[in-house]
C-alpha cells in the first residue's frame, strides 16, 4: 500500500513508518533538514539503520559544513526524524522513505537554534502560550520559471548568463524547424489555453506528484511572465507542516522538470522587463476552531485581523530581509510589474502589500494575503516572522491606517509619497532587521544568534560579494567614459 493511499495522518509515528517501511520494501531512508540560508539537505542510510530509537536518540552528522551552522570545533549535531513527514519519493530508483528532521545538540540534547525548523516550532508555541491563537495557517502561492537552457558565469575578466525557453516570445524569430509561433507575449501569459501555454502538461504532473505524496493542491496555471513562469497552489496548512510541505513542493517541481529535460528556478527575477516570481501568501489565525480574523469591520475583517496587518506593516522592512532574503529578490520589488511594494492594505488593490480577497465571505475564508515575499528564501523563517509581527500587532493593538483602495499609479504625487515602500535593497532590508528585531526574539522564538548571524551571513556573503563584482550593463554604461 502506498503512502498517497494510506493518508499522511495515518503515518504520525515511528511505529507507523516502520510499518511502511516494511509494507513498501524501502531499501534506504533519506534524512532531510533545511540549512540557514534556506537549500534542502540530505543524507541516506540503509532501511535497515532505522528503528524506534533512532526517532529519539537521532543519527550523526557534521554541522560545521553546513551553512551559517557549527564552527570546526563544535561540529558534531543530531538528526531527529519526524515520523508525521514521511513520504515515498517518487523519484529515485532504490525504493527511498524520506523522512523531515529536527536538528539537536548531542551534548545537551537542546533542538538546536539555528535549525530553521525548531525556530518555526517555538513560533507556533508562542502563538499558543501569549494566549492569542492555537493555530496559524499559511497559504503560500509559489510562482517559478520552467526554462530549457541556464547558462551562467563570472569570473575575473568576465561575467554573464543566458536563460532560454521554447515558449520565450525574444525566440519568435529564431530558427526551429519549425518555429510554431506559438510564445506568449511579454506580461501576456495569464492565462492563454494551449497551445501558447505549452507547460500544461508538466504542471499537471507535478500536481499530481505533490498529491500523490499528501500535499493537497488546489489550482495550477501559466503566469503572467513569458518564457514559462507558472505557479502551483497548495491548500493551506499550518505553519511548521506547510514549510514541510513548501520544502516537498520545490523539490517535486524541479525534479518533474529535470525529468523532462527541463530546469526549474525560484529565483525572483530571472527576466529583465518582464514579470518577477513572487510568492503570495495568504494568513489567518484560528483558536477554539473559530477564525480570529473574521469580523464585521473592513472587507469582513476583524479589530484582530486589522491589529495584525498593522503589526505587519510596521515590520515589514525588516520581515523582508527573511521572506525576500536575496539580492535579486529587490529587483522583482519595483514599481510597474504588479509588483506589491506599497506598505499598504487594501481590499482589491494588488500594488498593497497586504490585500484583502474577496473571493469569499465565509468566515473559513476570510484572511489576509502578504505578497511580497518571493519563494527565493528559508520558509521556516519567512512565515515565523509574519506571525511574530502580526502577534506584536495585536498585542499591542497597532492601527493598519487607511486602507489603499485607489490606483496608486493615478495617485497625485503628494499623496503617493505618504505611502510607505518596501526598501529598496537586501542591504536596506537587512539595516532595518538589525534596527527593527525585538518582536522576533519575544518567546525566544528567534535568538539574538541568529539575528546576528542571518545579517552575517547575507551581508558577506550575498550583499558584499555582488558589490565587489562589475555588472555587464556597467560596460554598456561607461565602457566608453
Amino acid at each position: 500500500m502506498h503512502l498517497e493511499e494510506k493518508g499522511m495522518a495515518e503515518v504520525s509515528n515511528p511505529t507507523d513508518v516502520l510499518k511502511l517501511m516494511r509494507e513498501e520494501n524501502v531499501q534506504i531512508v533519506d534524512l532531510r533538514f533545511m540549512d540557514f540560508p534556506g537549500i534542502w539537505q540530505h543524507f541516506s542510510v540503509p532501511a535497515t539503520v532505522i528503528d524506534e530509537d533512532t526517532f529519539e536518540e537521532g543519527l550523526g552528522f557534521d554541522g560545521s559544513s553546513i551553512r551559517g551552522w557549527q564552527a570546526i570545533n563544535e561540529s558534531d549535531m543530531l538528526v531527529k526524524p519526524v515520523a508525521e513527514t514521511a513520504f515515498i519519493d517518487p523519484f529515485m530508483a532504490a525504493k527511498t522513505l524520506v523522512l523531515t528532521c529536527n536538528i539537536c545538540d548531542p551534548i545537551t540534547g537542546e533542538d538546536y537554534t539555528r535549525d530553521p525548523r525548531n525556530i518555526a516550532r517555538k513560533a507556533e508555541a508562542y502563538l499558543q502560550s501569549a494566549g492569542i491563537g492555537d493555530t496559524v495557517f499559511f497559504g503560500p502561492e509559489a510562482e517559478f520559471f520552467i526554462f530549457d537552457d541556464v547558462r551562467f558565469d563570472q569570473n575575473e575578466h568576465e561575467g554573464y548568463y543566458h536563460v532560454d525557453s521554447v515558449e520565450g516570445r525574444w525566440n519568435t524569430g529564431r530558427m526551429e524547424n519549425p518555429n510554431l509561433g506559438y510564445k506568449p507575449r511579454y506580461k501576456e501569459g495569464y492565462f492563454p489555453v494551449p497551445p501558447a501555454d505549452s507547460l500544461q502538461d508538466i504542471r499537471s504532473e507535478m500536481v499530481l506528484l505533490l498529491e500523490h505524496i499528501g500535499i493537497p493542491v488546489e489550482a495550477q496555471h501559466h503566469e503572467v511572465a513569458t518564457g514559462g513562469q507558472c505557479e502551483i497552489d497548495m491548500r493551506f496548512q499550518p505553519l511548521v507542516q506547510m514549510a514541510d510541505n513548501l520544502l516537498k513542493y520545490k523539490y517535486i517541481v524541479k525534479n518533474v522538470a529535470r525529468k523532462h529535460e527541463k530546469t526549474v528556478t525560484f529565483m525572483p527575477k530571472p527576466l529583465w522587463n518582464d514579470n518577477g516570481s513572487g510568492m503570495h501568501v495568504h494568513m489567518s489565525i484560528w483558536k477554539g476552531g473559530k477564525n480570529l480574523f473574521f469580523g464585521d469591520g473592513y472587507a469582513g475583517m476583524s479589530e484582530t485581523a486589522m491589529h495584525a496587518i498593522g503589526g505587519l506593516l510596521k515590520h515589514a522592512p525588516a520581515v523582508l530581509a527573511l521572506t525576500n532574503p536575496t539580492t535579486n529578490s529587490y529587483k522583482r520589488l519595483v514599481p510597474g510589474f504588479e509588483a506589491p511594494v506599497n506598505l499598504a492594505y487594501s481590499r482589491r488593490n494588488r500594488s498593497a502589500a497586504v490585500r484583502i480577497p474577496m473571493y469569499s465571505k465565509s468566515e473559513k475564508a476570510k484572511r489576509f494575503e502578504f505578497r511580497c515575499p518571493d519563494a527565493s528564501g528559508n520558509p521556516y523563517l519567512g512565515f515565523s516572522a509574519m506571525l511574530m509581527a502580526a502577534i506584536d500587532g495585536i498585542q499591542n493593538k497597532i492601527d493598519p491606517g487607511e486602507p489603499l483602495d485607489k490606483d496608486i499609479y493615478d495617485l497625485p504625487p503628494e499623496e503617493l509619497a505618504k505611502v510607505p515602500t518596501t526598501p529598496g535593497t537586501l542591504r536596506e532590508a537587512l539595516t532595518a532587521l538589525d534596527e527593527d528585531h525585538d518582536f522576533l526574539l519575544k518567546g525566544d522564538v528567534f535568538t539574538p544568534d541568529v539575528i546576528e548571524t542571518w545579517i552575517r551571513y547575507k551581508m558577506d556573503n550575498e550583499v558584499k560579494a555582488l558589490d565587489l563584482r562589475p555588472h555587464p550593463w556597467e560596460f554598456a554604461l561607461y565602457y566608453d567614459i
